[in-house]
C-alpha cells in the first residue's frame, strides 16, 4: 500500500518559484570585469533568467543538449545555471584552468552547442574554437560597452541578447531524473570523465548541504562561494542559498585575492564561505599584514585538498570556525563534514588537533565503508586502513558516455580511490589516494598525515610526500618542500627533526628535497604523478 501523498517531482525550477516568492528581496552581490560591485536580488535574477531562457529557446535545441560555460563566480553565470537546466538542457560547466587540449576534448566529448564565456577567456577560446565543430555560437558574458574585440565567429554579447526578451517564460515539466548539469573530473592521468547530475540528485544534495552539521545555511547567512562555479557547481551553493534565502556574494575573478575577499567579507557581512586551502592562506596573509579583522565571518568549509592545522589555528585567532569537508566530483560533491568544534570540550588540545584534521562524518544520504584488498568490510575502529567506497542518491552510477567503469561495483558502491580510516564515532580520515599509498616494509604510511605535520612548520609554504624505491624497505617516503617566507635557511636536517614526537618514527621521511613550487591540477590538487616522474632518478642516501 502506498502513502497518500502528492507526487511532486524534484526539479530545479522549484527553487526559482520558492526563492522569488519567499526570498525575492534577498541580495546577490557580484564582482565582475564591467562592475566591481554589481547588486540585485533573487527576484531580479530570476526575471533575467527567464529572459535568457527565451534566448535559448530560439536556438532550437533538443532537450538534453549541452550548453557550456567558461566563467567565474558571478550573477550572469548564476543566471545561466538556471536558464539552461530549467529549460531542459544540460548546463556544462567547463574549467578554464585546464590545458587547451583538455578543454577541446571536454567540449567535443560533451558535444556542447553553445558556450557562454567570461571576457577574460576570449583569448583562450580564440585559440581553440576552430577545433570545436559542435559549437554553434559563443556568448560573451558582458555588456555591449565592455564587449571585447575578437576574431571569434558567431559571437554574441550576453546583455544585447537579453535586452529585448520577455521576462515571462513557462518552464517545461521535466522528469526529476532528467539531466541538469555536467562536470568533468580533473584527473591527473587519462582524459577527464564526465559526471552527469540530475534534477533530483542536485536538489537532494542541496538539502543535505544546508543541514546544521554540514554548511548550516539559513536566511540569516551571507554566503561567499569561493570554490568555483565551474567546478562541481560551487559545492551546491548556487542551489542551496536561494532555497535557504541566504544572501550570495560572488567574488568573480578575485577569488584568489586576499584583499578583495577581506573587503567583501567586511562590507557585505559574509558569515559563511567555502574554498580550497590556498584561498585561506591568501586571506590570512592579508589579515596578518594589514591587521584587519573579519568579524562577521562565522565559519568556512575547506575542501579540495587536505587542510593544514596551521590554517585552522590561524583562523581560530580571528574567531572563524574551520569545517573540513570531503567529497568528489562524482559525489556532487559533498560526502562528509567535520564539525568537531561543537564537542571541543571532549578533547585534550592534542587530541582535538588530530580530530579536527579528519574529513568528518558522512552526511545523511551518503553511505560509506572501507574494505581490504579482497573487498572485505573493515571495522570502524580508527585503526584499520582500507579503500573507501560510497553510495547514495547524489553519487554517480556511471560516467557520461563511459558506461563500463572499474570504479563502480555491481552492488552500487563507488570506489573513491581514497584510502581511509573511520573511527567509532564515524569520523573518517583520508590517509592517501589508492595510487599514492606508501608501503614501507609491508606497512602503510599515511602521506597526508606526514604532509600535515610538515606544513605546520613555520618555514614551510607547501609540502608533498611520495613513495620512492628503497633497496631494503621496498619503498620509503620522500618529502618535497616549498620553503615559505623567512624559510630560506630551512635545511633538510631541521625539517626532519621537526617530525620527532609528532608521528611514528618509522613514518619520518627518508630524505627531503626542496623545490620552488609543486605541480597542481586545475582544481588545486597535488599532482603526485608529476612529482614521481620528476624524482624518478632520485636515490636515497646510503
Amino acid at each position: 500500500m502506498n502513502g497518500l501523498m502528492m507526487d511532486s517531482g524534484l526539479s530545479i525550477a522549484s527553487i526559482i518559484t520558492h526563492a522569488e516568492r519567499v526570498n525575492g528581496d534577498t541580495e546577490i552581490v557580484s564582482v565582475t570585469r564591467d562592475n566591481p560591485r554589481h547588486r540585485y536580488n533573487y527576484r531580479d535574477a530570476f526575471a533575467r533568467t527567464r529572459q535568457l531562457a527565451n534566448v535559448m529557446a530560439r536556438w532550437n535545441l533538443d532537450q538534453g543538449e549541452r550548453i557550456a560555460t567558461l566563467a567565474w563566480n558571478d550573477y550572469r553565470h548564476f543566471e545561466t545555471y538556471y536558464a539552461a537546466s530549467c529549460s531542459g538542457y544540460v548546463c556544462h560547466t567547463v574549467n578554464p584552468r585546464l590545458f587547451p587540449e583538455q578543454l577541446v576534448y571536454i567540449i567535443n566529448h560533451a558535444e556542447d552547442q553553445y558556450v557562454l564565456l567570461d571576457p577574460d577567456f576570449v583569448p583562450l577560446v580564440e585559440g581553440l574554437a576552430g577545433e570545436c565543430p559542435t559549437v554553434k555560437g559563443w556568448i560573451v558574458l558582458t555588456s555591449e560597452a565592455h564587449m571585447p574585440e575578437t576574431s571569434l565567429a558567431n559571437v554574441h554579447c550576453y546583455e544585447t541578447l537579453l535586452a529585448n526578451e520577455s521576462e515571462q517564460f513557462d518552464w517545461p515539466q521535466l522528469d526529476e531524473n532528467a539531466a541538469c548539469a555536467l562536470c568533468y573530473t580533473s584527473g591527473t592521468t587519462g582524459n577527464p570523465k564526465g559526471v552527469l547530475y540530475s534534477h533530483r540528485s542536485t536538489l537532494l544534495h542541496a538539502y543535505a548541504t544546508m543541514m546544521p552539521d554540514a554548511m548550516g545555511l539559513s536566511a540569516r547567512d551571507v554566503v561567499m562561494p569561493i570554490v568555483p562555479m565551474f567546478h562541481v557547481n560551487a559545492w551546491g551553493n548556487p542551489y542551496s542559498c536561494p532555497i535557504a534565502g541566504a544572501k550570495l556574494v560572488f567574488p568573480g575573478n578575485k577569488m584568489g585575492d586576499g584583499e578583495t575577499l577581506a573587503a567583501l567579507i567586511n562590507e557585505e557581512g559574509v558569515t559563511m564561505s567555502a574554498g580550497v586551502p590556498t584561498v585561506w592562506l591568501g586571506l590570512i596573509a592579508h589579515l596578518k599584514t594589514t591587521g584587519k579583522q573579519v568579524e562577521s565571518l562565522d565559519r568556512i568549509i575547506v575542501g579540495g585538498a587536505a587542510c593544514p592545522l596551521s590554517i585552522m589555528e590561524d583562523l581560530d585567532t580571528y574567531g572563524v570556525q574551520t569545517r573540513v569537508g570531503w567529497g568528489m566530483t562524482e559525489m556532487s560533491p559533498l560526502g562528509s563534514v567535520n564539525t568537531s568544534p561543537a564537542s571541543r570540550e571532549d578533547y585534550s588540545d592534542e587530541a582535538f588537533a588530530k580530530v579536527r584534521l579528519k574529513a568528518g562524518r558522512p552526511i545523511f544520504g551518503v553511505e560509506m565503508k572501507i574494505v581490504d584488498d579482497e573487498g572485505n568490510d573493515l571495522p570502524w575502529d580508527g585503526v584499520a586502513f582500507g579503500s573507501l567506497k560510497v553510495r547514495g542518491p547524489w553519487v554517480c552510477s556511471s560516467y557520461y558516455k563511459l558506461e563500463d567503469s572499474d570504479a563502480h561495483e555491481g552492488d552500487g558502491w563507488f570506489e573513491t580511490g581514497d584510502v581511509a580510516t573511520i573511527d567509532p564515532q564515524g569520523y573518517m580520515a583520508i590517509t592517501d589516494r589508492t595510487k599514492d599509498v606508501i608501503k614501507s616494509g609491508g606497512e602503510w604510511i599515511s602521506s597526508i598525515e606526514v604532509e600535515n605535520v610538515a606544513t605546520d612548520h613555520p618555514k614551510v609554504a607547501e609540502a608533498a610526500v611520495i613513495g620512492h624505491f628503497h633497496p631494503r624497505w621496498s619503498e620509503r617516503p620522500l618529502l618535497i618542500v616549498v620553503r615559505g617566507p623567512g624559510g630560506e635557511d630551512l635545511s633538510a636536517e631541521e625539517m626532519l627533526a621537526w617530525f620527532d614526537g609528532k608521528i611514528a618514527k618509522w613514518w619520518t621521511p627518508e630524505a627531503v628535497e626542496f623545490v620552488d613550487e609543486l605541480p597542481h591540477t586545475a582544481t588545486g590538487k597535488l599532482q603526485k604523478v608529476a612529482l614521481r616522474e620528476q624524482f624518478k632518478d632520485f636515490s636515497f642516501p646510503e
